[in-house]
C-alpha cells in the first residue's frame, strides 16, 4: 500500500465494511461506511472526519468515527489532542484511532482516559502466519497434479457373427461394411455379463497398465454374443479389436497461495485482539503476542 493518505482512509474503510457485513447484528441493517464525512459539533462548527458509520439499535442511534493517520512513526499525544478536540462538542459519538506504527506511550494514555480506542489497522506481515506461541500457520499448498487424458481411439473393428450376417444381412463374415456415428452414439452391448457402453466410455476403460506406458496400441476383446449399435443401425457381434493411441501424461504444479486471499489487519491494541479480514468474507480473531 502506497503512503498516501487518502489510500490509507479507503483502505480502512474497506475493512471496516467487511467487518460490518460480517456481524449478524448490523450485517441486516445494510451499514455503509462513509468518508470524509461532515458533522455540524454543538457550536455550530462543521467537522469532517475520515471514516463515519451510524446504525440503530433498541431504538437507539449509534455512531462511529474513525481518525486515519498513515505514518512511517508513532502517533504522538498531540495527534490524540486533535481528535480529541473534535469530538469534544458533539455528543454520543464513537472515536477511534487507525494507523500503521503505533502510539506513543502518552497517547496511548490519553486515548484511555478518554475512551479512545487505538487500532493498528496495515497489511499482512510475517506474525499473522504463526500462533502466539511462534507456531507456523499453513501460509502455502504445493501439489503435483498429473492429468491423463482418455485414450484416443482411431480403429475398431467389429467382429461379426457369422451365422447372423448370413441370415439377416446376407453377407459373408469377410464383406466390408461401415458403421456411421459419434463416439457417444455407437454402444457395444456385451450378452455374456449384460455390459453396456458406448466408445466414448470405452476410451476412458482403455487406461495405461503402468504409469509410463504410452504410444499406439491394440486390444482384443472376444465373447460369445454381443452387438454393436448406432443411430441407424445394430449388428450381432463376437467381440472386437480396437486400435487406440495414448498421450505421455502431463504434470502440473499447483501452488495455493492462502496470503493471496487476506486483504489486512486490524490489531486492538486495548483487547490484545486481532481480525484477520479475507476476501471470501472469512474474519478470523486471534490473540495479539505479548510483548516482553
Amino acid at each position: 500500500m502506497a503512503n498516501n493518505g487518502r489510500e490509507y482512509e479507503q483502505f480502512v474503510g474497506l475493512l471496516h465494511q467487511a467487518l460490518l457485513n460480517a456481524e449478524t447484528l448490523t450485517a441486516q441493517r445494510n451499514i455503509e461506511v462513509q468518508r470524509n464525512k461532515k458533522i455540524l459539533d454543538s457550536c455550530g462548527v462543521e467537522r469532517e472526519f475520515d471514516i463515519y458509520w451510524e446504525y440503530e439499535l433498541a431504538g437507539i442511534t449509534y455512531k462511529t468515527v474513525i481518525e486515519c493517520k498513515d505514518y512511517n512513526s508513532k502517533i504522538t499525544l498531540e495527534k490524540l489532542d486533535a481528535l480529541i478536540g473534535k469530538v469534544r462538542d458533539i455528543p454520543d459519538l464513537k472515536a477511534v484511532f487507525a494507523t500503521q506504527k503505533g502510539y506513543q506511550s502518552g497517547a496511548i494514555s490519553k486515548a484511555q482516559h478518554n475512551k479512545i480506542d487505538l487500532l493498528v489497522v496495515r497489511e499482512q506481515n510475517d506474525s499473522d502466519w504463526q500462533d502466539v506461541d511462534g507456531s507456523p500457520f499453513i501460509k502455502e499448498v504445493h501439489s503435483n497434479v498429473t492429468i491423463r487424458m482418455p485414450a484416443n481411439i482411431t480403429n475398431i473393428c467389429p467382429l461379426l457373427d457369422a451365422g447372423w450376417a448370413k441370415d439377416k444381412m446376407g453377407i459373408d463374415v469377410g464383406s466390408e461394411f461401415s458403421i456411421s456415428g459419434l463416439n457417444n452414439e455407437i454402444f457395444i452391448d456385451n450378452d455374456d455379463n449384460g455390459d453396456t457402453y458406448s466408445l466414448h466410455q470405452l476410451a476412458g476403460k482403455l487406461a495405461p497398465i503402468a504409469s509410463s506406458e504410452y504410444g499406439e496400441f491394440k486390444k482384443e476383446e472376444r465373447f460369445s454374443s454381443g452387438w454393436i449399435r448406432g443411430p441407424d443401425f445394430r449388428y450381432k457381434i463376437k467381440g472386437y479389436d480396437v486400435t487406440y493411441s495414448l498421450s505421455e501424461p502431463h504434470t502440473e504444479k499447483i501452488v495455493i497461495d492462502f496470503s493471496k486471499e487476506l486483504v489486512g489487519v486490524i490489531e486492538y491494541l486495548q483487547k490484545g485482539t486481532k481480525k484477520t479480514i479475507f476476501r471470501n468474507g472469512i474474519i478470523k480473531e486471534k490473540l495479539l503476542p505479548v510483548k516482553r
